[in-house]
C-alpha cells in the first residue's frame, strides 16, 4: 500500500502491549522516524495501549483516534483532529511525535494486481525479536476467566408507586 520497505518481527510467543511498545520503541531508536503512525487498538486482544506506552517510552507528544491529520509546511508539526463527544477538537503537536488514527483518518485503497507484483520485490527485512534485546516476559496472569451469569427475564409493573417499591424493597438501589 505504498511502503518501499518493511520490518517484520518474529516472536514464537504472543507479545503483551508492553512489550510491543519496548519492541516499537526499540525499531524507533533504530529508523529515527518523525512521525510514528500506528492504529489505535489492538484487533486481538482490544487493547487500546500501545501507542500510549511508545508515546511515553520515546518521551514524544502524542495524538490519539486522529481523523485528520495535516503535516506543517516545514514539516516540524502536525494538525491532529479527533473526534470527541462535543464534536471536533484539533490539536497542534511538534514532531517527532506519535499518532494513533481512527478508522475515518484513511480510506486505504484496494492494491492492483501489477502493485502487488512489485511488492513482492519490495524490501522485507526480518528481525527476531531476540535480536532488539528487548525483555519481552510476561507480566500479566489471567487468574480467571469465566462467562457473565445469565440474565434473568425482566416483568412488567402496574404503576410508578410499585416500580419505587420494587427498586427500593428489590433491587435495592432507591
Amino acid at each position: 500500500m505504498g511502503a518501499d520497505r518493511a520490518i517484520l518481527v518474529l516472536s514464537e510467543q504472543a507479545l503483551e502491549p508492553l512489550a510491543v511498545a519496548r519492541v516499537i520503541q526499540k525499531l524507533v531508536e533504530t529508523e529515527k522516524p518523525d512521525l510514528l503512525l500506528m492504529g489505535k487498538q489492538a484487533i486481538d486482544d482490544d487493547s487500546n495501549c500501545v501507542g500510549q506506552m511508545v508515546a511515553e517510552l520515546l518521551e514524544w507528544p502524542q495524538a490519539t483516534f486522529a481523523s485528520k491529520l495535516e503535516l506543517a509546511a516545514d514539516q516540524k508539526s502536525a494538525k491532529v483532529t479527533r473526534e470527541v463527544d462535543g464534536g471536533l477538537e484539533t490539536l497542534a503537536i511538534p514532531l517527532p511525535a506519535v499518532v494513533t488514527a481512527d478508522l475515518r483518518l484513511n480510506e486505504p485503497r484496494y492494491a492492483s494486481l501489477p502493485g502487488i507484483m512489485k511488492a513482492r520485490k519490495k524490501e522485507l527485512k526480518e528481525i527476531p525479536v531476540a535480536d532488539l534485546g528487548v525483555d519481552v516476559a510476561p507480566r500479566l496472569k489471567i487468574l480467571k476467566l469465566e462467562t457473565p451469569p445469565k440474565r434473568t427475564g425482566g416483568r412488567k409493573v402496574g404503576s410508578v408507586q410499585e416500580l419505587v417499591q420494587v427498586l427500593h424493597s428489590e433491587a435495592k438501589v432507591v
